[in-house]
């Protein structure tokens, strides 16, 4: 899993800890423009030597900024420096089931619809998508500008999943931490990691207007 440098480090903290509830083992990116935006958005400085304690530190803390209720098992977390261009994933031959870059930046997605891998989170995606595993980018801008939707396209043709961060509202969320789970149970979804984070569409609408009409 990468996290890029766009606003929304909630919804990178909650795919990680839906990743995690399901018992996944996770390979970390975080860049280091998304260290500046996670300062910003929550208070936490990510640190490359105290990186455990600060991760535990984010994924306790929900959307509104409050203390959360998950406890972090950051045992199955192996954290990887965005400048380590030699570390582990920067490989094909390094196991991987695919990589979710959440949230991405437009900077991220050019870059990884251009092949630059300037750093290890763009080198990791390069090669998820020679190696034809899934590759889930959850693009995180509004408005998007037609070099933007370029690049999304191309990667779309490369065979990534692009999953934009926008929250649905049939679910009947109550809080914040709904809508930003409603995006994280979707990028999940596009990964076929399995997840409780938010309520399914069973349809019955039909019916409905039929009883009341």
């Amino acid at each position: 899993m990468g996290v890029s440098g766009a606003s929304g480090t909630p919804y990178a903290a909650a795919v990680l800890r839906g990743l995690l509830e399901a018992g996944e083992s996770v390979d970390l990116i975080v860049s280091r423009a998304s260290r500046l935006t996670l300062l910003d958005e929550t208070g936490i400085s990510f640190r490359d030597a105290h990186w455990r304690d600060d991760l535990r530190s984010w994924l306790a803390m929900g959307a509104d900024g409050k203390p959360d209720s998950f406890e972090a098992r950051v045992d199955d977390v192996r954290y990887w420096p965005a400048g380590d261009l030699a570390a582990g994933p920067s490989s094909g031959s390094y196991p991987a089931r695919g990589m979710l870059i959440v949230p991405a930046s437009t900077a991220c997605v050019a870059g990884v619809a251009v092949g630059l891998s300037k750093d290890l989170l763009q080198r990791t995606a390069s090669v998820t998508l020679k190696e034809r595993r899934p590759l889930v980018v959850s693009v995180r801008e509004t408005p998007l500008n037609g070099q933007t939707l370029r690049h999304l396209v191309t990667l779309d043709d490369a065979g990534a999943s692009v999953v934009p961060a926008s929250p649905a509202f049939y679910a009947g969320a109550t809080h914040i931490q709904d809508l930003v789970d409603f995006v994280a149970g979707r990028v999940l979804d596009a990964a076929g990691v399995p997840h409780a984070l938010y309520r399914r569409w069973k349809g019955g609408l039909g019916e409905a207007r039929t009883a009341e009409s």
